[in-house]
């Protein structure tokens, strides 16, 4: 299983690293992108956060936390449909920071990641834990972080391709593990009853069950 998660995480995060470097995103880098409140630059920046915090968090300081699970990562939190919630704002602010350097840059930072990681994960045992640095103290397996950046990388590469008009379809690998990471946790957040009406009576979703982030 860590073989495929490593695999599918690297393959996604390739094909961000191609996004990442195409004329279209650079020149599009300050207009406005799918996402209201963001620029294609500060999306560009997000997307490319997924690979270069893979390292940050490699590099971070594990005390021995009880790691968190990736369904628990997502089904957690608070705000994500808000534009103007406690998340949202430090997701943008921290994406604006990264994008800040300029498309060039941002490109090159994270195909280097890339490159340094294709080695790395190869290397690092199954029970590997990483620190989540904006989260201090808190802790996951290197595994199941990795299944949150395929969440991350397979819906950001689809918000910044639409935003460029650039086709980009994320490997069916990592689709997988993103699909089935956020069923999780929209089960573990509404519990299966909200969820079989999500997915069957449309009407009765009054919870917007399968609405994770």
């Amino acid at each position: 299983m860590t073989d495929g998660i490593r695999k599918a995480y690297l393959q996604a995060a390739e094909t961000a690293v191609h996004l990442l470097a195409t004329e279209e995103v650079a020149r599009r880098w300050e207009t406005e992108s799918v996402l209201p409140g963001m620029s294609v630059g500060g999306l560009a920046g997000h997307l490319a956060r997924s690979v270069l915090q893979v390292e940050w968090f490699l590099d971070g300081q594990v005390l021995g936390a009880e790691p968190v699970s990736p369904v628990r990562y997502y089904a957690r939190l608070v705000g994500t449909s808000l534009p103007d919630s406690a998340l949202n704002v430090g997701v943008r602010a921290r994406s604006e920071e990264t994008a800040a350097a300029g498309p060039a840059a941002v490109s090159e930072q994270a195909r280097a990641a890339w490159e340094r990681l294709t080695r790395r994960l190869a290397e690092e045992p199954a029970d590997r834990r990483v620190a989540v640095l904006h989260r201090p103290g808190e802790e996951m397996l290197l595994d199941g972080y990795l299944q949150t950046r395929c969440v991350e990388l397979a819906v950001h590469l689809d918000d910044l391709s639409l935003s460029v008009e650039t086709p980009c379809r994320t490997p069916e690998a990592a689709l997988a593990i993103a699909v089935d990471v956020l069923t999780a946790a929209a089960r573990d957040r509404h519990g299966d009853q909200a969820v079989l009406h999500a997915l069957t009576r449309r009407e009765r979703d009054t919870a917007q069950a399968l609405r994770v982030l």
